[in-house]
């Protein structure tokens, strides 16, 4: 009769550290994206823009979609899909945070994909219903008499950091874009839209190799106690 269990398993450690990581990071940016969103809201009207520095500005836009203002399909089904994909995530790093030899790294750039997200499902989620909408110079006012700009899951997404690191105009002789004016870096984001682009990136340039389900992660560092025996 196999009385292992998935604590006395060599692949499992029998405690949570990575998990705590991971939830401590997810409060963090989660604490910090709403601040500075509901800080802005609340003191700056629509479009409104305070330069801080040449290359870096504030300033106040709202949108519907994705990071970085994109907009793709419906608002409602990018909403519950954001929700589904965080359930996900969740579970995931409950379930690999357990797991020896998983690296701490994987698990940090999964969490800020998951505060990313939450972040900006709390937008979506109950921003329409806390927040009112005046119209230019007013600034929007938390839990007004009058009641919400929106309804439950279909708020607007507050964005804020604005980055235009080179700005010049095209000469004038060049063909297609002579005259105009070119600004690089154009899109307004927000703190959760760093957070799931760095997530991303790194997955993408330092953990790709890492990414497997629990079980494969399990069944290799098995592998891995196993061989440590043997030698």
């Amino acid at each position: 009769m196999n009385t292992d269990t998935p604590a006395s398993s060599p692949s499992v450690t029998g405690h949570n550290r990575l998990v705590w990581l991971a939830s401590a990071i997810i409060v963090a940016v989660l604490v910090a994206d709403q601040a500075l969103k509901i800080w802005v809201k609340t003191h700056f009207y629509l479009g409104e823009e305070v330069r801080i520095f040449s290359w870096f500005r504030l300033m106040f836009v709202e949108n519907n979609g994705m990071a970085f203002g994109m907009e793709i399909g419906s608002k409602l089904l990018l909403t519950i899909l954001r929700i589904a994909l965080v359930i996900a995530l969740l579970w995931y790093i409950k379930a690999i945070g357990v797991i020896r030899g998983v690296k701490r790294g994987y698990v940090i750039c999964l969490a800020l994909i998951v505060a990313g997200a939450l972040g900006n499902i709390i937008d979506c989620v109950f921003y329409g219903k806390i927040f009112n909408d005046p119209f230019p110079p007013g600034v929007a006012e938390m839990f007004p008499a009058s009641g919400g700009y929106g309804t439950w899951l279909h708020g607007k997404v507050v964005d804020m950091l604005y980055f235009p690191l080179i700005s010049f105009d095209w000469p004038a002789w060049m063909p297609v874009v002579g005259g105009n004016h070119f600004v690089f870096f154009q899109p307004v984001f927000n703190l959760a839209d760093s957070a799931i682009t760095i997530g991303v990136l790194c997955l993408i340039f330092f953990f790709s190799k890492e990414i497997a389900s629990p079980s494969q992660l399990r069944q290799a560092a098995e592998e891995k106690a196993e061989m440590s025996k043997e030698q």
